[in-house]
This record gives C-alpha cells, sequence and structure tokens, in this order.
C-alpha cells in the first residue's frame, strides 16, 4: 500500500514527517527505483509507487544526510520514436544537491544506453560500478549551514565591475594560498585571494562553471582534462572537484565549502555570479552515453529532430540542446536559478549561449517562455541577469529584456579594430565608448544593458593578444585547428616573446590602451582574470582542455606596473560619476529628461572641430576626443590616437579646473597648465581631468 504522505514535489530528495521523499519528472518511463548504496557498495533499490501527473514519488527508507543514490527507470527502448529508457543504467538524480566521483572511463561501454557497434540496440551492461552517486545534503531540519551575518553586496550595475576566472587556476599556483586548498573554494575564500580582488577594485567575481560537470574521455585519452566545465550534468551540486578532498572524498562536503566561500566573499564586499550553462549537458547526441536526463526522458529534457526524434536539434555544437519549449526542463532550469539564490546565496548568472534557451519552436524569441519566467519571478528579480546573446545558428545582441545584461561582443571587434588600426571604425567605436547606443537607445535599454569585453575565457588572453598574430593550440591535440581564427591585433612586430625593448614598449602600450578604453566606456566592464596581471597562455586561445600551467595563473610572473595601472583606472571610475553614467550621455545643449541631463558628452576631431558626417566614413581617420561631463562632478576628457604616428590634438576649454594628466599610455606624456595643444603619440591614450571648481 502507498504511503499517502509522499509529495510529488519538490523533485529530488526531500523529508516529509522525518523520511526521505524521492520525486522524479517522467512522461514516458513505466517505472522509477531510487538506488540506495552503503560503504561497501551494495545496492538496494526502492520502487517508487505513487504517481501524480507525471512525477513518480514515494518514501525511501533509510535516507539521511550523507546517503549516496542514484535512479534507474524502466520504460519503453526505441530510439526511433525518441524513447531511451534503460533500467541497467545508474541515472543522476536531476535535483541531487552533491555528487560524488566521476565517471570510470576504463568501464566506458557501459555508460552507453546502446551497444556501441549497433546503435539501435539496448545495452544491457550495468553501469552503476562506473558511474558516480548522488549525495543528499539535506536532512529532515533542513539545510544547517550558518548564514547568520551574511548579507548580500546588491551592488548597482552603475558601479559594477566583474572579473571573470576560474576557482582552480586563480588559486592553483598561488604563493600565498596553502597548498592543501590551492585548486579548491577554500582557496578562492582565502583571504589572499579575497585581498587581491578588493586592491584591484572589481565588485564581482564570475566563476566560470561550478556546476558538476562531466570529464570528457576522448580528452582524457589524449593526457587532457575539460578546464572550463562547458559540460554540465548536474544543475543543483557545485563541482565537486574544486572540494578539498576532490571528487571521491568530498561526500557532500562540497556544499557547505561552496556556501563558505561565497559568505566570505560577501563579507569582502564582493559579489559571486556564475557562468551557468542550461543549454545543453554532458550527454551528447544519439551517440553518447545515458547519465541522467537521456534515461529518465528524454523528449521532456532534450529537443529532438521534428520528425527523426532518434536525433537531437543542437545549436550549442555540443550535441543536444536543452528543451526548453517543455515544461520539465523549464521547471529544471527556474527550479535550479531559485536553489543557487535561497540556499547558496549566489548573486547573479551569466547564461552561456542565452539565445539557444530563448529558442522554443526554433526562431530565437524576445518573449519566449524561458524570458518571461525570469521576468516574474520574485525570488530572482534582485540577481544579475547576464546573456551569452548568441548560439551557433544566430548572433543576438541587443534583442534581450531590459532588465537584462548582454555579453557585447560588438564592443570587444571593435574596440581591437580600432587599436589594431582598422579603416572605418571611428563611429562604430565612439558607439561603444559610449555604451552602444546604436543596440540599446532605440529599446529604451541603458548603457548598462552592455557588459564590456575585450578579452574572455574563450580566445587570447590580455597579454597574448598583443604578443601574436596567431593561436597555438597544438597542445590541445587537433593540429592546431581549433580556436578562433588567426589574430588580428598588431603584435609589435615579432611573434610571441622578445628581448626587442621597443616591441615590448608597443606592446605595453597597446595593453593599456585596451584596458583603458575597457574600463572608461559607458556600460559594465568585465575584465578577463589575470589580464591585469600579464598572463599568458603561450598563445593558446582556446586552453579549454588544459588543466595545467597554460592556464594556471603564474604569480612569479606577474606585470606589477600593468596591476598598478589597471587598479588606478579602477580607482578613478569608481570615484568619477562622469566616467559610469547610468544613462546614455548626450551633448550639453541636448533636449533630454532633466534626470538624465547631468551627464553629457563632447565628440571632437583631434583639430578641435566638430565631426561632420563624411568624418565618420573617412578610413584614415584614428582620433577622437571626447569630454565627459557630470553636473556637479570632475570632468574628463579621453583623447584616443590608433595611428601609427603622433598627433597634435587641440584641447578643448576646460569646465573646470585647469586640465591635469589623469591617466596615459605613453609614458612621456606630460601636462602643463593651461594646456590647449596636447601631441599624443601614436598608438597611445591619454586622459585628462578638470576638476569641480568650488565657488
Amino acid at each position: 500500500m502507498p504511503d499517502s504522505r509522499s509529495l510529488p514535489y519538490p523533485l529530488g530528495i526531500s523529508f516529509v514527517d522525518g523520511q526521505a521523499n524521492a520525486a522524479v519528472y517522467s512522461e514516458t518511463a513505466d517505472a522509477v527505483y531510487v538506488c540506495t548504496f552503503d560503504e561497501d557498495g551494495t545496492e538496494t533499490r526502492t520502487m517508487l509507487e505513487q504517481r501524480t501527473g507525471h512525477v513518480f514519488h514515494g518514501l525511501v527508507p533509510g535516507m539521511g544526510v550523507g546517503t549516496r543514490y542514484g535512479l534507474r527507470v524502466d520504460g519503453p527502448w526505441n530510439p526511433e520514436a525518441g524513447l531511451r529508457h534503460n533500467v541497467h543504467k545508474l541515472l543522476l538524480d536531476p535535483h541531487a544537491t552533491a555528487i560524488e566521483g566521476g565517471y570510470d572511463y576504463s568501464r566506458n561501454e557501459t555508460l552507453f544506453g546502446h551497444k556501441l557497434d549497433d546503435p539501435e540496440t539496448l545495452n544491457e551492461l550495468d553501469s552503476a560500478p562506473a558511474s558516480p552517486r548522488c549525495v543528499v545534503t539535506t536532512g529532515p531540519d533542513g539545510p544547517d549551514f550558518d548564514w547568520a551575518g551574511d548579507r548580500a553586496p546588491r551592488i548597482p550595475l552603475s558601479e559594477t565591475v566583474v572579473y571573470e576566472t576560474h576557482v582552480k587556476g586563480f588559486t592553483m599556483l598561488h604563493p600565498e594560498i596553502p597548498e592543501d586548498v590551492r585548486g579548491t573554494y577554500a582557496g578562492l575564500a582565502h583571504p589572499a585571494a579575497l585581498k587581491h580582488f578588493t586592491d584591484l577594485g572589481v565588485t564581482s567575481v564570475e566563476l566560470l562553471p561550478v556546476h558538476q560537470f562531466v570529464q570528457d574521455s576522448h580528452l582524457e585519452e589524449k593526457g587532457l582534462r575539460n578546464y572550463w566545465g562547458y559540460n554540465s550534468i548536474g544543475f543543483f551540486a557545485p563541482h565537486n572537484e574544486y572540494a578539498t578532498g576532490g571528487a571521491d572524498a568530498a561526500g557532500g562536503h562540497q556544499v557547505d565549502e561552496f556556501k563558505a566561500m561565497v559568505k566570505a566573499f560577501h563579507a569582502a564586499g564582493l559579489e559571486v555570479i556564475l557562468d551557468v550553462v542550461y543549454n545543453h549537458t554532458a550527454e551528447g547526441n544519439d551517440l553518447g552515453p545515458t547519465l541522467s536526463f537521456k534515461g529518465i526522458d528524454n523528449a521532456a529534457y532534450y529537443r529532438l529532430v521534428e520528425g527523426d526524434e532518434q536525433h537531437y536539434f543542437d545549436t550549442t555544437g555540443t550535441g543536444n540542446s536543452l528543451n526548453v519549449s517543455h515544461p520539465a526542463a523549464l521547471q529544471l532550469i527556474m527550479d535550479s536559478l531559485r536553489y543557487w539564490v535561497t540556499e547558496m546565496h549566489i548573486d547573479g548568472f551569466r547564461f552561456d549561449l542565452a539565445t539557444t534557451l530563448t529558442r522554443q519552436g526554433g526562431d530565437a524569441e524576445l518573449h519566449s517562455a524561458f524570458l518571461t519566467l525570469i521576468q516574474q519571478d520574485p525570488v530572482l528579480a534582485p540577481v544579475k541577469m547576464i546573456a551569452e546573446p548568441w548560439d551557433t545558428a544566430g548572433y543576438q545582441v541587443g534583442g534581450f529584456p531590459a532588465g537584462w545584461s548582454e555579453w557585447n561582443g560588438k564592443f570587444r571587434d571593435d574596440v581591437r579594430d580600432f587599436w589594431n588600426g582598422t579603416d572605418t571604425v571611428l563611429g562604430t567605436v565612439s558607439q561603444r565608448i559610449l555604451g552602444s547606443p546604436d543596440v540599446y537607445e532605440a529599446s529604451r535599454r541603458s548603457p548598462l544593458s552592455s557588459v564590456n569585453f575585450v578579452t574572455a575565457h574563450d580566445g587570447f588572453t590580455l597579454h597574448d593578444l598583443t604578443s601574436y598574430a596567431s593561436k597555438h593550440n597544438a597542445e590541445n591535440g587537433e593540429d592546431n585547428k581549433d580556436g578562433e581564427s588567426d589574430n588580428k591585433s598588431s603584435n609589435g612586430g615579432a611573434e610571441g616573446p622578445t628581448d626587442d625593448e621597443a616591441v615590448n614598449a608597443r606592446r605595453d602600450r597597446k595593453r593599456r590602451n585596451l584596458m583603458a578604453t575597457l574600463l572608461l566606456s559607458a556600460g559594465v566592464p568585465m575584465i578577463l582574470g589575470g589580464d591585469e596581471l600579464g598572463r599568458t597562455q603561450g598563445g593558446n586561445n582556446n586552453a579549454y582542455c588544459q588543466d595545467n600551467e597554460v592556464s594556471w595563473y603564474d604569480w612569479a610572473a606577474v606585470d606589477l606596473e600593468l596591476f598598478e595601472f589597471t587598479r588606478a583606472l579602477l580607482q578613478l571610475r569608481r570615484e568619477s560619476p562622469a566616467l559610469r553614467p547610468e544613462w546614455f550621455r548626450h551633448a550639453p545643449d541636448a533636449d533630454v529628461p532633466e534626470e538624465i541631463a547631468g551627464d553629457t558628452v563632447v565628440l571632437e576631431r583631434s583639430d578641435g572641430k566638430e565631426f561632420a558626417d563624411h568624418d565618420w566614413d573617412n578610413p584614415n581617420a584614428r582620433t577622437i576626443t571626447l569630454v565627459f561631463e557630470h553636473e556637479g562632478d570632475d570632468s574628463f576628457a579621453l583623447l584616443l590616437n590608433a595611428a601609427e604616428n603622433g598627433v597634435e590634438f587641440q584641447v578643448p576649454d576646460a569646465p573646470g579646473a585647469e586640465w591635469e594628466l589623469a591617466l596615459s599610455s605613453d609614458t612621456e606624456q606630460q601636462v602643463v597648465a593651461p594646456v590647449t595643444t596636447l601631441i599624443a603619440s601614436g598608438g597611445s591614450f591619454t586622459l585628462l581631468r578638470s576638476r569641480t571648481t568650488v565657488n
């Protein structure tokens, strides 16, 4: 007789009157079993005997905090119809909050629902000996982590500076972090790590994926590993390899260690943003393994090709795409997001290939169910939402709702082109510096919709962007065919490291030009972690599989001058409202609403004249002066010279006190007041400051 106290929600493992309640969604299963494992690996199966709608549920005896378990799902095997149930496969609970262990690729064949030599035929090998286990982390009284005193910083977007980094890579070689916690959540929470972030002046640390992900067998065969982690399988579980003790010894400890990291960040005034990968999973296409969703309800969780349900509709380049037109997949995403906010106290999310999540019927949709659910959810309303607004099928910069910010790939491309001396880019780069009004203003979105960046994890570091003319990815094992094509950036006249002082000086200047353009532009800046240190990957622009010194931060080879330069830029930005407007700037005499009239901008040619329409299309135009003002605060003049030769600038009249030098990439630059003209060396920027006069 089924126990009537069992509940169909929440999904996963919860507790009812002190007993473990299991709930699993499947429209197509015939039976669902919860399989618990004791210390010696003995498996005990409990059938979930109740069914409410499409949720199988029941009470499971003997489960408590620390219990290791998995699922088995019985049902039809008919790949042509999109049905891939196989009771011989131990599956991860989609709502598991911790996962222990990894996949044993020495028994690789057992992990597949089909026979490797015959994809149509059921594989009856038991996958349990080669599979990780879910771990119960919450008991009858709920989570027991002490969040007392924790307070989310809730930093306004106008003050936000994002720092993209990797839990392991940042800490693995840090000399001030104890060796036993390097590469872990505890290591990232160490005072030495927090001090770097606060000394630099960033506000929000964006972590590359920390959802439980799967190592790829084809990489391990080459002696490589999935370093970035864009291969998720557990959307509620912190990745176990980043816990002290590692994947096998964690036993659910990774949850408390992750929470302690977040609490330490908050105490330091820092936000934690997660790079989340809800667009696909590690199960791949029809030839991929059966690890979780595929064996529970394939058609509910994955988008299948209409009329050819054996195959997967893929806009991610990974083999599958989550089926965001189905309520079960949407519920999974929303439950996960709420969990990370409520239970893990996360401050925001960056959605990998977010455009895929808006594709219900194939095309990207502004009013998709996914975006609608995010918009109306009160739990998610206070946290930051950042989209990577593209996927393999389309580019959607500017296409997300007003409450979202977006990685602005146009900023990256146009700023790089400008400093590379590309023809006819002056008009577009000025738009990027002003917050991309050409992208956002017509839809009444602010500059804060734009997350500006010049480098990110996927591509060259800033050091390598200015040091290499082409990628050097041979160590990835793909004959240097992976990653983006050759670098368009000027490398100063040599490929890679050099002892030529003149070449190195040009490279240093260019790094400062790119960093300054990033941090002096309207919008939300994002720094690739390590760029402020001069971090190199040896020219590898696709280091996704380099879990080694190629990717780890080399704290013994830090460019301290570049760090101090970046810190000075961030301090200027933080102290100066004119450098971080909340709305688009306009000319001083423009007819604009009173609430934004205080932020103004003047754009001039280097000779001090106004730009005519034909100036923007001049292929030889490489210079511009921008004057930023904010009523009641200091004003700034930004002089940009991307020409190879020095250029004399006619400096505008100072709005307040006489112009003084704030920062420049030209080490020889000097400003003696009163300044009316200024020589800007080839390939340099100069920032002038006019302090507010006091009557």
